[in-house]
């Protein structure tokens, strides 16, 4: 297949990429480069350092190629910023969408496969874990504007006849995470740890969430590529606390970790995790690479890092 992959330089996006790649298909690469690096793109990928939210230069990029498959990972990927500046969110999450939809309706490309988030746009769920029936009720911008896309596509779905496959992830992890960013706690914490400076826990750190290796998240998409159009939680479907988390890194790492407690931020849920019955059944999905393996894999890649900066 030929294949589109928006936000492809990112953390999840270039392991997404590389996963097609070794499947064979051809991969394109659009990345505006915000927050990805052109490091993390494959050599054997096209990449265009364009942004979604310019539709005259992304459709220059499908002017030159034939698209079986648009994967959308190009997006505003802090929630905190989505608090701070909710029209840049919409803006970035919701119009650059638009952009990218209307040229797989004018292009006739066959199949979306979108990057949502099951840990933002259930809201304060009523039971745990979360499958894909459960109501949404976001509180966040960030969350609104990840439904508000499924529901485009789910117009373009019914009316244009183009394929979706919405995947809600959980709170993802893995190696070429930011760990400069808001996001991604475990990368944070890692990153802290090497450098010597204490982990700050916002609130009390018995807020939960569902952690998965961006590995499996992979493994999803590229089953994706070939499995019937509807929306699939990506989860473990345990809940892990961040002094779990903490936990977990002092046995990695062997050492006590520094802690320094904060205040509790607004917008974000105590406790999530989500029930990925339906991508097990239909997609064929599985969960291969439990938490404490992922840590582990996770601190010896930030390990490495830290080595090649020193020399």
């Amino acid at each position: 297949m030929q294949i589109l992959v928006t936000g492809g330089a990112g953390f999840i996006g270039s392991h997404i990429v590389d996963a097609y790649l070794q499947e064979g298909h051809q991969v394109v690469v659009v990345d505006n480069l915000s927050t990805g690096k052109k490091s993390n793109v494959h050599r054997a990928a096209m990449f265009y350092p364009l942004d979604i939210c310019s539709s005259k230069e992304i459709e220059s990029v499908f002017q030159r190629h034939v698209f079986d498959v648009v994967s959308h990972h190009a997006a505003q990927i802090n929630l905190r910023k989505s608090i701070d500046e909710p029209a840049f969110d919409a803006e970035v999450n919701i119009i650059g969408s638009l952009n990218l939809f209307e040229l797989c309706r004018k292009y006739e490309v066959k199949k979306c496969i979108f990057a949502s988030s099951g840990g933002a746009i259930y809201g304060v769920p009523k039971q745990i874990p979360v499958d894909e029936k459960a109501p949404t009720k976001p509180l966040s911008p960030y969350g609104i504007a990840k439904l508000s896309v499924e529901q485009y596509l789910e117009y373009y779905y019914q009316v244009w006849n183009l394929e979706r496959i919405i995947l809600r992830y959980g709170n993802v992890y893995g190696p070429r995470q930011d760990p400069q960013g808001e996001a991604g706690v475990i990368s944070i914490f890692c990153n802290n740890i090497l450098k010597g400076d204490p982990c700050i826990v916002f609130g009390d750190g018995y807020k939960t969430r569902d952690y998965v290796s961006v590995h499996d998240i992979a493994s999803a998409n590229l089953l994706a590529l070939n499995s019937p159009a509807d929306i699939y939680n990506l989860g473990t479907g345990i809940e892990t606390s961040v002094n779990q988390l903490i936990n977990m890194l002092q046995k990695v790492t062997n050492q006590k970790i520094s802690i320094i407690h904060d205040q509790d931020r607004k917008g974000e849920i105590e406790h999530i995790a989500l029930h990925s019955k339906k991508a097990n059944e239909l997609l064929g999905w599985e969960i291969t690479i439990p938490l404490n393996q992922g840590i582990e894999e996770v601190f010896q890649w930030y390990q490495q890092e830290h080595y090649k900066k020193k020399c």
